[in-house]
C-alpha cells in the first residue's frame, strides 16, 4: 500500500530550480513520505501569453494533490500580469499566512538575538483585493475590502495556532484610529475571539508603533495577527532583522488546499551559479512536513539544518569573517544538512514541534441579517476647478426640497462649508446628501439624473447607512 502523500511541486524561475532540487534531496534524504507531481508556473508561462502564469491543467493538477511546494517566479513587469503569488491564495482561498521569524544568534548576525515571533497575515482581501480605478485626470482609487468572515478566519487562525504551539500571547496590529470601518471591524473581531482564549495574553497596537517596537524591541512579541498588507509588509521586516530575508519559509493555509514557500524573490541574477540559499524554501517545506503529520521527519531535518547554521557552514548571503567556517554553495550546503540528520543543535533551541493539542477551524457560520437603514448618498464627481464655494455652488443645482448638499471633501477632508483656503484641492470631489425625511434610492436616481442634465460628472456613488443603529460610514476629516 502506498501511503506517500502526492504533492505538487513547481520549481519557478531564477534560482528556483537550484534551491527546490537541494530542497527535495534534503527531505528524501530524511525519509519524507512525499510523491512529487511537476507543474511549470511563472515567467515562461507569462510570456507564451498566458498572463495569469498558470495554465487550466496546472491548476487542476494542485486542486487534485492540496498541497503546494512552490520555488519564487518572476512576475513581468507591467503588460497587465497579476501577481500568481496573490492569485493562488485567493482563488485556492488560502486565507492564512503563516512566517515564522527567529534570530539564529549568534551563528547568523543580527541586532536582536532573543527574538522568536510569528507573523500570521490575513491573505486574501484588505487593499490585496486589486480593485483599482482611476477615477479623474488627477486621482486613482484603491478599495480597500475587509469582511467579518475574513477577519473571523485569521484571527480564529492566529489563537488557535498559539494554543498548539504554547505561545503565550497574540498581539493584533492595525490602523483603526484613522480607518474605524475597515480596521475597526478587524480590532473588533479580534476582542470578540480573544475572550474565547483565557489563557493566551492578547493585546492592540496601531501599526505604525506596533512596526516600530517590533523593529527595536521584537522580544515583545511572541504571535501578531495582521490585516493583509500591514502583514506582507512587516513580515519581511521581521524576517530581515532577524538575520536574512532569504531563511524564512512561509505556510498558505486555506480550508481544503495549502502552499508552501520561501518568502524571498527569484533573484535572476545569481541564477545557475550554485550560490543561492536554499534555507527559505527548506522552511517551507519542514512546514508543508508539519502540516501533513510528518512531524518527526520535519523535526529532524529542522535540527540537522540548525546545526548545519551553528557548525558555520554558510552560504555566501549569511557569510561572515569570524563568525562563519566555510563559505558553500547550495548544493553543499544540501550537503552538510543531509549529513546532519540524527544531530541536534548545542547552542540553537532544537526543534521540537509534537503537540497533542488539533486546531479547531469551524467553518464560518453567517450572521442573521443586520437591519440597514438608507441614510443619504456620496455622490463622488470630477470637476477640474479648485474653488469648494464654486464648486458647492455648481452642486447645488441638484438639490431639491427635501434632499439638500451637507458637505463637500477633497481627498477626504472637509472643504466646504467652512473649509480652510489653504487645503489643497485635486479635481475629485466628494459631495454628501442627506434627506430631511426618508431617504430612498429612487432620491439617488433623481440626484443623478439632475447632474446629468447640469453637466455634471459623476464619476462613482457611496450608500450612507444606518445598520443595527449604528452610522456605518466614515465623516469628513475636520467634520
Amino acid at each position: 500500500m502506498n501511503t506517500k502523500q502526492k504533492i505538487t511541486i513547481a520549481k519557478g524561475d531564477g534560482i528556483g530550480p537550484e534551491i527546490m532540487d537541494a530542497t527535495l534531496k534534503i527531505l528524501i534524504e530524511a525519509g519524507a513520505q512525499i510523491e512529487t507531481e511537476e507543474i511549470e508556473v511563472g515567467e515562461k508561462v507569462y510570456l507564451s501569453g498566458n498572463t495569469s502564469g498558470i495554465s487550466n491543467e496546472s491548476w487542476d493538477i494542485i486542486r487534485k494533490n492540496k498541497i503546494f511546494l512552490k520555488a519564487p517566479i518572476t512576475t513581468p513587469q507591467g503588460g497587465g500580469y497579476k501577481s500568481l503569488n496573490v492569485t493562488t491564495r485567493k482563488f485556492l482561498g488560502l486565507y492564512s499566512n503563516v512566517r515564522p521569524c527567529s534570530s539564529f544568534h549568534p551563528f547568523v548576525k543580527t541586532k536582536h538575538p532573543l527574538m522568536d515571533i510569528i507573523i500570521i497575515r490575513e491573505n486574501e482581501e484588505d487593499l490585496y483585493a486589486g480593485i483599482e480605478h482611476q477615477q479623474t485626470d488627477e486621482v486613482v482609487q484603491c478599495l480597500k475590502l475587509i469582511s467579518r468572515p475574513g477577519c473571523e478566519k485569521i484571527i480564529r487562525y492566529a489563537f488557535e495556532f498559539a494554543r498548539q504551539q504554547k505561545r503565550k500571547k497574540v498581539t493584533c496590529f492595525t490602523k483603526d484610529n484613522i480607518m474605524k470601518q475597515t480596521d475597526g471591524l478587524f480590532h473588533q473581531v479580534f476582542n470578540e475571539i480573544s475572550k474565547e482564549y483565557p489563557e493566551i495574553e492578547n493585546e492592540h497596537w496601531i501599526i505604525d508603533i506596533g512596526a516600530a517596537k517590533m523593529a527595536d524591541t521584537p522580544e515583545a512579541f511572541d504571535v501578531i495577527v495582521m490585516p493583509n498588507l500591514y502583514g506582507d509588509v512587516l513580515s519581511d521586516v521581521a524576517a530581515q532583522i532577524a538575520g536574512s530575508v532569504g531563511l524564512a519559509g512561509s505556510a498558505n493555509i486555506g480550508e481544503e488546499c495549502a502552499m508552501f514557500e520561501a518568502i524571498h524573490g527569484s533573484a535572476p541574477r545569481r541564477a545557475g551559479q550554485n550560490l543561492a540559499n536554499p534555507s527559505g524554501l527548506l522552511q517551507g517545506a519542514i512546514m508543508m512536513l508539519n502540516h501533513i503529520g510528518q512531524t518527526s521527519i520535519a523535526e529532524n531535518i529542522q535540527n540537522a539544518w540548525l546545526k548545519t547554521i551553528e557548525d558555520g557552514i554558510h552560504t555566501y548571503d549569511i557569510y561572515k569573517e569570524g563568525k562563519s567556517r566555510i563559505k558553500v554553495g547550495t548544493q553543499e550546503f544540501a550537503d552538510a544538512v543531509i549529513k546532519n540528520l540524527g544531530l541536534v543543535p548545542k547552542t540553537l533551541k532544537a526543534a521540537n514541534f509534537s503537540s497533542d493539542y488539533v486546531m479547531q477551524l469551524p467553518k464560518y457560520q453567517r450572521k442573521e441579517a443586520k437591519t440597514k437603514k438608507l441614510e443619504g448618498v456620496d455622490l463622488f464627481v470630477h470637476w477640474r476647478g479648485t474653488d469648494p464655494i464654486e464648486m458647492s455652488h455648481l452642486i447645488s443645482q441638484i438639490n431639491s426640497d427635501q434632499i439638500q448638499l451637507s458637505m463637500i471633501t477633497n481627498r477626504g477632508i472637509k472643504v466646504w462649508p467652512d473649509g480652510f483656503k489653504e487645503t489643497f484641492c485635486t479635481d475629485h470631489w466628494r459631495c454628501r446628501f442627506k434627506s430631511k425625511s426618508e431617504f430612498t434610492k429612487s432620491n439617488i436616481l433623481e440626484l443623478l439624473q439632475k447632474a446629468e442634465a447640469n453637466g455634471i460628472d459623476v464619476i462613482k456613488t457611496e450608500n450612507l447607512y444606518i445598520i443595527d443603529g449604528k452610522q456605518a460610514y466614515s465623516l469628513g476629516q475636520g467634520q
